[in-house]
């Protein structure tokens, strides 16, 4: 049995809708710019060929209904997206015609960016990890098992501010869809049961203020909401 120097924190884990277990939390995996309208209000090019990833990590999970805004900085922006969780099914080569073996369930959660400090490292040709991977940057609803979460093209991903419509789209509008996702992130990574993948997001991303209530809805699959303290 093994020992330590002192007792670790507790495994990031996530509420599964229907029963009482929990998702143990592995990684966090980010997919950038998979939306054609979100890239091009971020001055980005559209992605061609492969998508563009970035992490964050696991203990950036967060299922609070408030949610804590961050230190260093005044620029902190919403950025709704589909979630992946990957489960034990996890085929040894990932293709498209496999890939959705990997997943166990869906939801839906925000991508919390400071969008200073991004744009700062932007600037300066440095890696943003700041901006993106910080303490709570990922809320999220409960899990769905996929055998319940019935995703199509036409289903709508959305979020509210104070209940007034901030981003909206369809699955399908997506630049890669979720099984391309996972085949290109096997290619760079070991996918391992208890992976999250944030999705990307579309246009409409925006500051949040202190006090602001959000709803982030993953149209008749999942919804959550909660405030920024």
């Amino acid at each position: 049995m093994e020992s330590f120097v002192f007792l670790p924190p507790p495994r990031a884990s996530l509420s599964i809708s229907g029963i009482s277990e929990r998702f143990p939390v592995h990684r966090i995996y980010c997919v950038g710019r998979n939306f054609a309208e979100h890239a091009r209000e971020m001055g980005a090019e559209t992605p061609k060929g492969s998508p563009v990833f970035f992490m964050k990590p696991a203990d950036a999970v967060i299922q609070s209904k408030q949610i804590p805004y961050p230190p260093q900085t005044d620029d902190l922006h919403h950025e709704v997206e589909l979630v992946v969780a990957l489960g034990p099914g996890i085929p040894d080569q990932i293709t498209a015609g496999n890939a959705l073996q990997a997943v166990y369930a869906y939801g839906v959660g925000l991508d919390l960016t400071r969008r200073d400090l991004q744009a700062a490292a932007k600037e300066k040709r440095l890696p943003w990890d700041t901006a993106k991977g910080f303490d709570a940057s990922a809320p999220l609803s409960a899990l769905v098992p996929k055998e319940t979460a019935h995703l199509s093209a036409q289903t709508r991903l959305s979020l509210e501010v104070n209940g007034i419509a901030r981003q909206q789209s369809t699955l399908g509008e997506m630049i890669f869809p979720v099984t391309d996702i996972l085949v290109e992130l096997s290619k760079l990574y070991r996918l391992k049961a208890g992976d999250l993948v944030f999705m990307g997001t579309p246009a409409g991303v925006a500051a949040l203020q202190r006090g602001d209530t959000f709803t982030a809805t993953l149209e008749d699959v999942v919804s959550f909401s909660g405030e920024i303290v």
